[in-house]
Order: structure tokens, then C-alpha cells, then sequence
């Protein structure tokens, strides 16, 4: 019994006795399900907790032999990496038999309820929900269940974890599948970059979206491409000429490369389509990122595991507060500090198509979500300059402080734009504090920023010399040049560097001025953020070294592989990545072990060696202990694991800090040079009086960051008590609480009432509606 590459594996079929194992319905209706980029996670997830079963399409439910199976770890084990089709999954009409509603019944999955992915299987699953008391009916009366039976069934209970690469399913932020789209999308720009910048060309590029202009916005967003085409915002009437013309001023200010990004559905005013045979279908398939990989647990709770915690623990189903047909929302992209549980509105995403074929493209915008929204509202400001109304009396600097990391670049970019925008005079300052010190500060323009949008590391140069060591000359050019606001882009040095400004107010006056802090850094240890610029490019690269580590022991049996991280103190690096890569362990400072928990890890390797999956992972975060060091690590596992399985080393070290920039931190680092700005630009004019600046209230410092799903500003002084200065580290860490579904993940025995699974939230048609997003 070959299906589906099962056959090599002892699977567990759940309950498939009495009713035979009849297979030719397979051979009808073609592929199972899940497929894409973005299920084998969720799958991962779900798998360890309930039941799973491949089929749950109303296509793949068709099944003449009841093709429900229990769930078993091994066969669900290492698909969090896998891109495509690993077990498929298939569009087509709402085919029902008998058997197929049947098994749900006989399954008590209409009590506990189900849980489905895909927009177009959610519309299918509203249907089925419709009519599910039709369903029982016909059962009743061919006497396949009694009346007793079809009462305790009465209600079907679904819960929806949305998978698209299109993002265009109203009531969430991010669907399973869009950032590994945007990855392969920006993998094709950047190499089209490179080949442009020697042949002097245009490139017209299209990507996946039939109905929305998610990918395109985001992937021009990112790549600073010179026109976009969405089809929520058609180009007026004449658009061929501007084009034509913008691209000739670019070409005449010496631009090598232009890029043109259009959606497959976009459209003109008239609803004719414009499109582009250039390159089609880049975004769908590959590797799924890291963000992809643990979207289903980037939180206190994972929309795999979450959802079927949430079955198992509803008790309000069929209640206004828990409608029978819900969908788990992640509401926020980095931050589950709130899972939201609300009415799944396929009639609300359905809306804004009906908008664009009725020309209300304003309002088709507008439904899409404030999200998307705010990327086109930006994309507008910076695609193209535009002369300020007026010249403003303000000075700015901006510089790098720290290691470097990926998205600085962007940040410049936009705050630069931003800035010449409104008004203000910008100078950039090469090599941190040390160059603010030495004058080393010019004046920049539009164009001098072009392209840094791709571009790893710092192109500003950046130190980790802090000010407490030249201060006085800092003074100085902050004097010589009438600098009045302060943007510093960099790690824990940045943090600490405007924190020893801010207290030396008192004895220099120069320094009452507005500053602004953009957290940039792969440990991700800045106080007063969730997630900082550079961190999703590490965890990527990190992911991406271990996928390789994992497949070179594809031919050795037997063998574990320890991995060192960077991050300082800071373990986000290691966990996160555990978590995307499913390694065994993972070590970090912030959760301390002791010999006895090395002992059980162990063990878990041998007894994992006595299965089919005869490797492991281990990860060790750089700084997690000052006596168990990765050698000793190294040493104790190939003792205790001698003839059973031996050990590897491999030290990631700066491996993580290189490379261009994710599409996440392209355009995190984007939003947030936008936002810090406009902060500053506002603070400065209500502290501007009589042709001078003073600001030394506690707010006029402060470090800007995404917390939970609000860009908040944190005055320094104030984030200085819950920072632990000794080990770099805020004294709160949201992503501890992933600690545990890494443990599950691994198949560790946890129980699921020790999972932090998050706070349910009701939504309703208004909090989607009215919510500002990010």
C-alpha cells in the first residue's frame, strides 16, 4: 500500500477495521490535501495534540473507505521544511457522500471540532456547516445513525487557520504562506538587481494575485521599484506617458536599474487588465522561511497546536461568543500576546473584489485592512520625490551604532526620504558616536540613498564606541552643525549610547534636543521592543544553515549535530530557529538547565535513535552558560551517546550577520524610519520656540518598537529600570513562552494544560474594521 510515501512508515490507521481499505476513490479525485509552502508546519503543530487526516477538503472528505487516520509523530516529523506539495491539496466542487459526513459524526469531530486551512476550503467548510442538519437527516433516515446520535451531532464546529500566499483573506494580518512568497519574490528582484546595474535595463516583473495586490505592494515596498500596479488602485487615465516620464528622470539622475512590479490582476480604470508575461509564478513554491515555519507558534500560542487546544477547551460552541465557523486569527505578526478567536467573514473578503468591479477602489483599499493601507500610503511617499510645501528650521543626524544588521539600510533610506519630505535638513554620520565625535557628518539627498533598500550590513559604517568616552567633542558638531534631532539605528550600544546623552543634559545643554532610537540588532535584546530590525534575517540564516546541517546526515544514521548561536545572552536566536528547523533542544541563558536536564536530552536521543529518524539537533545559544560551553556539550553527548550515535560541532558565528535583508526587514525597517520621523517632526515643533529647540522632558528620548501590534515610543529613562545592563538584556522576554512548544515540537511529554496558549479575544465586523494595524 504505496500512497503518498507513507508506505515506508508503521502508520497508525485510526479505526479503518470495520470498514476496509478501499482506495480507488483516491484515484478520482487526485492530489490529498494541505500543499503550498505553508502547511507542513501547521501540520507539525497539530499533529502531537489531536487528530489529523489528510483528506479534510470538501474534496478530499469524499473517501469511500474513510481515509481518517490517528496522528503519529514520525510521520508528521521534519514537514515544517518542506515547500510545495507534501501531501497535496485540491480545489474543486462540493462533491459529498455519505461516508464523508458519516466519518465526522462517527469521529465526534462535530463536537470537538475540525480544523481547516485555505481560503477557498473555509468558503467550502461554510457550506458544509450550512448544511450540515440536512446532512444528519439523510442519515437518519437511511438508518446509518439513530436520532440519539444525530441531537448530540447537531452542531459542526469549525476552526480556520488561513493559508494563502495572496494575504487576502479579511480578519487576519498575515496569512500561513505570504512571507515565503515575498521571499522568493525578492530572491528574483535581487537578482535581477545585480544583473541590471551592468546592462543598464528596465525590468517589468509580475507576480501572483489574481484578486489583490498584496504581494506586489509589499515586494515594491521592499525593493523600492519605480511604479506599481495593484488592482485596488488603478493608474489614472494617461499613465503610459508619466510612467514614461518618471522613468526618464530617474535615467537622467544616473540610475542604472528600474523596476516595474505588477499584480496579476491588475487593471486600468476602464477594468481592462494590464499585465506582464515577464515572470509569473515566482512566489508560490521553495523552501518556507522561518516566519512561515512558526507563524503557527509565534506566540503564546500556535495556530497548529492553539487550534486544537481551542477545540478541546471551547465549551461555548454555538454561543455568540464562539460561533460554530471561527477562524484563529493572528493578529499580530511577531507577538501571539493575543490569539484572537472570531467569526470567519469569507462574505467580507468577497467585498472587496465586489468594490473593484464596481470602480470603488478607495473603499476596496480600505477593506483590505489599515495594514494594507499604511504599505500604500508609504509606498506612494517614497517611490517618487516630491518638493516639501515648505523648508523647515530643522536639522536631523542619523547613524549606526552597533553590529551590523540587516535592515539598517532601509531604516536610512525611508528617514531620509521621509525627512526631505518635510522639510528638514539630513545628515548622515558615518561610524557611530565615534564619527558624530569626529566630524565625520555630510549632508544627503533623495538620490544618495537609492538602492540601500537590499543591502546587508551598514552602509553608514557603524561602531560600537559609546558617547560616556567623547563626549565633549560629540557636543561640539552637535553645536557646529545645529543639530536638533537625533536618529540612532543600532543594538543595546544604541540604547545605552542615547541613554548617557539623555543624562548628560544637566551638564550640556546642546544635548536638550529630540532623539529617537530604531532597535537593529540579530540578538534581539533591545528594550522597549518585541522585535528588532535584523532578527528575522538571522533566524533565516540560521534556519537555512541547520536545513542544510540536517539533510548532510540524510545519509548517516546516527548522528547529532550541535549548533552554536550568537545573541549575546539573549537566546531568541536559538529558540526561534529551533523551533522553525524542529531541533531536539535548544540552550539559552533567560531558561537555566542544570546536569540533570542535559541527562534527560540525552536520553530523549536515544530513544529518538531507536526509530526511523536517526539524527538530531542541538542548539546552544553563545553566552547560555559559563561552564557548560559547547565543547563540553560536544563531549558529554559523544560519551553518553558512544555506540549509539556521535556528534558534530558547527559554530554558526557571523554567518548570521550577513547576507541581504529579509522582506520583513525590508519593510519593518521601512516602516520604522517612516515613523520615527514623523515622531520626531511633531515633537520638534512643540518644543521649537523662539528659533531654538529645548527638549528635556522624559519623552523627548525615547526608543520607537513594535509591541505586541502597536508601534509604540518608550522614553529611555524609563526603560532603563527594566533593563538588566549586566547581561544586555530587557528583564521581560515575551518569547520565553515558546519555550514550551519547542519542547512539544520535539515530542518531550508536555501536557497541554501547561501551554500558555494565549488570550481568546471576540472579533466582530468592527474590530476588524476600526483596528489600526502596523
Amino acid at each position: 500500500m504505496v500512497w503518498c510515501g507513507m508506505a515506508m512508515y508503521d502508520v497508525v490507521w485510526h479505526s479503518m477495521g470495520q470498514y476496509g481499505m478501499v482506495w480507488h476513490s483516491i484515484a478520482w479525485y487526485g492530489t490529498v490535501w494541505c500543499g503550498m509552502a505553508r502547511y507542513g508546519a501547521v501540520w507539525r503543530g497539530m499533529a502531537q495534540y489531536g487528530t489529523a487526516w489528510h483528506s479534510m477538503t470538501w474534496c478530499g472528505m469524499v473517501w469511500h473507505s474513510m481515509a481518517w487516520y490517528g496522528a503519529v509523530w514520525l510521520v508528521w516529523h521534519g514537514v515544517a521544511r518542506r515547500g510545495t506539495v507534501w501531501c497535496s491539496k485540491a480545489r474543486c466542487g462540493a462533491v459529498w457522500h455519505s461516508v464523508a459526513w458519516y466519518g465526522v459524526v462517527w469521529h465526534g469531530m462535530a463536537q470537538h471540532g475540525t480544523v481547516w486551512c485555505g481560503m477557498a476550503h473555509l468558503t467550502g467548510a461554510d457550506i458544509f456547516r450550512s448544511e450540515w442538519g440536512e446532512l444528519l437527516e439523510e442519515l437518519v433516515q437511511d438508518g446509518q445513525i439513530s436520532e440519539e446520535v444525530a441531537q448530540e451531532n447537531s452542531r459542526l464546529n469549525i476552526v480556520g487557520l488561513v493559508g494563502s500566499i495572496d494575504n487576502d483573506f479579511c480578519g487576519t494580518d498575515m496569512t500561513i504562506g505570504t512571507d515565503s512568497a515575498l521571499h522568493r519574490i525578492m530572491e528574483v528582484i535581487d537578482a535581477i538587481t545585480t544583473t541590471a546595474q551592468s546592462h543598464q535595463q528596465t525590468f517589468v516583473l509580475e507576480v501572483m494575485g489574481r484578486h489583490c495586490g498584496y504581494l506586489a505592494l509589499v515586494s515594491g515596498l521592499a525593493s523600492g521599484a519605480d511604479w506599481l500596479f495593484i488592482p485596488e488602485s488603478p493608474p489614472e487615465d494617461g499613465w503610459e506617458d508619466l510612467m514614461c516620464e518618471r522613468l526618464g528622470e530617474t535615467r537622467s539622475r544616473g540610475s542604472r536599474l528600474n523596476i516595474i512590479i505588477i499584480a496579476e490582476g491588475a487593471i486600468d480604470r476602464s477594468g481592462k487588465p494590464i499585465s506582464s508575461n515577464y515572470v509569473k509564478d515566482v512566489s508560490r513554491g521553495g523552501t518556507p522561511s522561518a516566519f512561515d515555519r512558526v507563524l503557527v507558534g509565534f506566540g503564546r500560542g500556535n495556530m497548529g497546536s492553539g487550534g486544537v487546544t481551542l477545540q478541546k477547551g471551547a465549551g461555548g460552541w454555538g454561543t455568540p461568543l464562539l460561533p460554530s465557523l471561527c477562524l484563529l486569527q493572528r493578529t499580530c505578526w511577531l507577538r501571539g500576546g493575543s490569539d484572537r478567536l472570531g467569526p470567519a467573514v469569507p462574505g467580507r473578503t468577497k467585498d472587496v473584489q465586489k468594490a473593484m468591479d464596481e470602480k470603488r477602489f478607495e473603499e476596496a483599499i480600505q477593506l483590505r485592512g489599515r495594514s494594507f493601507e499604511n504599505n500604500w500610503n508609504i509606498y506612494k511617499l517614497l517611490a517618487h520625490q516630491k518638493p516639501a510645501q515648505e523648508k523647515s528650521p530643522f536639522s536631523l543626524a542619523i547613524l549606526n551604532v552597533g553590529a551590523p544588521a540587516a535592515g539598517m539600510n532601509a531604516a536610512v533610506r525611508s528617514a531620509v526620504r521621509i525627512s526631505i519630505c518635510q522639510g528638514h535638513t539630513i545628515y548622515a554620520v558615518s561610524d557611530g558616536f565615534e564619527g558624530l565625535a569626529k566630524g565625520q557628518i555630510r549632508e544627503v539627498g533623495w538620490h544618495d540613498v537609492a538602492g540601500w533598500l537590499g543591502r546587508g550590513g551598514s552602509m553608514l559604517g557603524t561602531k560600537r564606541t559609546l558617547p560616556k568616552t567623547c563626549m565633549e567633542k560629540i557636543v561640539e558638531n552637535v553645536r557646529k552643525f545645529n543639530i536638533q534631532g537625533l536618529l540612532v539605528i543600532g543594538g543595546f550600544e544604541a540604547y545605552e549610547g542615547v541613554l548617557q546623552l539623555v543624562e548628560a543634559r544637566g551638564q550640556y545643554e546642546e544635548l536638550c534636543i529630540i532623539m529617537c532610537v530604531i532597535p537593529a540588532t540579530i540578538s534581539n535584546n533591545v528594550p522597549g521592543t518585541d522585535f528588532s530590525l535584523g532578527s528575522d534575517t538571522a533566524v533565516n540564516a540560521a534556519m537555512e544553515s541547520c536545513d542544510r546541517i540536517k539533510q548532510s546526515a540524510s545519509g548517516t544514521k546516527r548522528r547529532v549535530f550541535i549548533v552554536e548561536t550568537m545573541g549575546g545572552y539573549c537566546g531568541y536566536l536559538s529558540t526561534v530557529t529551533g523551533i522553525a528547523v524542529g531541533a531536539d533542544a535548544a540552550y539559552v541563558y533567560e531558561d537555566p538547565f542544570t546536569i540533570h536536564d542535559l541527562k534527560a536530552n540525552v536520553e530523549h536521543l536515544t530513544d529518538k535513535m531507536k526509530t526511523d529518524i536517526q539524527r538530531g539537533l542541538v542548539l546552544r545559544n553563545e553566552k547560555c552558560h559559563e561552564h557548560y560551553t559547547t565543547e563540553f556539550l560536544y563531549n558529554l553527548y559523544s560519551s553518553e551517546g558512544k555506540g549509539i550515535f556521535d556528534c558534530r560541532i558547527n559554530v554558526l558565528g557571523h554567518l548570521q550577520q550577513g547576507g541581504a535583508p529579509t522582506p520583513f526587514d525590508r519593510n519593518y525597517g521601512t516602516k520604522l524610519g517612516v515613523k520615527a520621523v514623523l515622531w520626531m517632526s511633531e515633537k520638534l515643533e512643540e518644543v521649537y520656540c523662539k528659533g531654538r529647540v529645548f527638549a528635556n522632558s522624559d519623552d523627548s528620548a525615547c526608543v520607537i518598537g513594535l509591541r505586541k501590534k502597536v508601534v509604540a515610543f518608550s522614553p529611555v529613562t524609563e526603560l532603563k529600570k527594566v533593563t538588566d545592563f549586566e547581561h544586555r538584556l530587557p528583564q521581560e522576554q515575551w518569547w520565553l513562552n515558546l519555550r514550551l512548544m519547542l519542547k512539544m515540537l520535539a515530542n518531550y511529554q508536555i501536557s497541554l494544560t501547561e501551554y500558555i496558549s494565549g488570550k481568546m479575544e471576540h472579533v466582530t465586523r468592527r474590530t476588524l474594521s476600526i483596528e489600526k494595524g502596523f
